[in-house]
């Protein structure tokens, strides 16, 4: 009969990890689907795991006291075939064979201590992040079926699952394709499906906004005064070259344990194209006053739109500048690019009262709600907060641009 594995679930958002506490079953036990089995807990809770479908305990591989990942094997269950497919648990191997799903890397004849002692103590009240591939479980036929239809795991949010503990059957896959073929479908483009993939990835990462209102009239004084004039964007785009020449820090990427600062600030800055964005790149932009950009900024601009980008003005970049204030939008919550840690944001100026303690009352000025969205990985809010800051001061003196 085959071997159904029991797995150590996600118990929470950010729970890497539980501790096994006491079983509530024991070998040959019968056991019926969602039946608890073992009582775990974690940094936050006492919770229980329950069986995947209704057979047989046949061994759990895990002791109490011991913590082990969210994945991790703590046992099997012996089930018959028909309950194999009714729990849509189609690919578990016979036993005597592993029984393990096929990928995990170990055989059921592994010891379990071995990958017990690879498992870190979750450090209390900051929860350790748990790896992607224990949040969800797809079988591989359903990543098959999957890959044929171009489709990725996101798209799954709005299956409802009728498997054990909420899993997604090729079932209910291919009655959810059923119901949408149904309806009215039109192609996306290949920049639409570009900006999704683009999307999805950084969306993997842990992401955070903190915003600032910032004055605008000394930008607007300064513009008045220049020729050739640059745009509100431009000058947002040099501040931030300033700030980031002075610490790269808030730039880098965290790879491993370790953060890779750039070698060069390259700053990218989103332009609305046909059915989707472009972001071309200025490189070296804290070497270049804000008047020497302007021309290159405004052609880069040109080429965008006509989608005729030249290769050394597109990737490579460590932060982009968008300004969502051109659509009337006074805040917004950009996202950075899977490259990059920082994405910058302009929101619409208007008009506000503000204090002025010379005069003693209140004077209109000119005002914009900047945004930064960082990896919450590599920032936190403070340092993000006095990026930010300091983006603001170089706005309020455009002379130092």
């Amino acid at each position: 009969m085959p071997q159904i594995p029991i797995i150590m679930p996600q118990l929470g958002e950010s729970i890497a990890e539980a501790t096994i506490v006491n079983f509530l079953t024991q070998p040959g036990d019968a056991v019926k689907g969602d039946q608890d089995l073992l009582e775990v807990e974690t940094n936050k809770a006492t919770m229980n795991v329950a069986s995947p479908c209704a057979g047989r305990i046949e061994k759990f591989s895990v002791h109490t006291g011991e913590s082990y990942p969210v994945g991790a094997v703590l046992g099997y269950i012996e089930a018959s075939q028909e309950e194999v497919e009714r729990a849509g648990l189609d690919t578990v191997l016979p036993a005597g064979n592993g029984g393990e799903p096929k990928g995990k890397g170990y055989s059921q004849d592994e010891d379990t201590s071995t990958r017990r002692r690879t498992v870190k103590p979750t450090v209390r009240g900051l929860p350790v992040p748990a790896h992607a591939q224990g949040a969800s479980y797809m079988s591989p036929r359903m990543k098959a079926r999957m890959n044929d239809l171009g489709m990725h795991a996101a798209d799954l949010s709005a299956v409802p699952g009728s498997g054990a503990a909420g899993r997604v059957t090729i079932q209910d896959f291919e009655k959810y394709i059923e119901n949408l073929e149904q309806q009215k479908l039109s192609q996306a483009s290949t920049m639409r499906v570009a900006v999704a993939d683009a999307m999805r990835r950084s969306w993997t990462r842990p992401l955070a906004t903190v915003g600032l209102p910032v004055s605008l009239d000394a930008l607007f004084a300064h513009r008045r005064q220049s020729k050739p004039k640059a745009g509100p964007a431009l000058y947002a785009l040099r501040a931030l070259a300033i700030a980031l020449a002075e610490n790269s820090a808030p730039a880098g990427r965290l790879v491993g344990n370790k953060i890779v600062h750039p070698q060069s600030i390259d700053l990218g800055f989103a332009v609305e194209a046909e059915d989707g964005v472009l972001v071309p790149v200025i490189r070296k932009v804290d070497q270049k006053k804000l008047s020497e950009i302007i021309e290159v900024y405004d052609s880069l601009i040109k080429l965008a739109h006509q989608r005729k980008l030249p290769v050394d003005a597109t990737g490579g970049s460590i932060a982009t500048i968008t300004n969502f204030g051109t659509f009337g939008l006074q805040w917004a919550t950009p996202i950075p690019l899977p490259e990059q840690t920082l994405v910058l944001g302009m929101g619409a100026g208007r008009k506000v009262p503000a204090w002025d303690e010379e005069k003693g009352q209140f004077v209109p000025v000119m005002e914009a709600n900047f945004t930064l969205s960082f990896d919450h990985r590599v920032l936190d809010g403070g340092a993000a907060g006095r990026l930010l800051q300091r983006i603001a001061s170089l706005i309020n003196a455009p002379e130092q641009l």
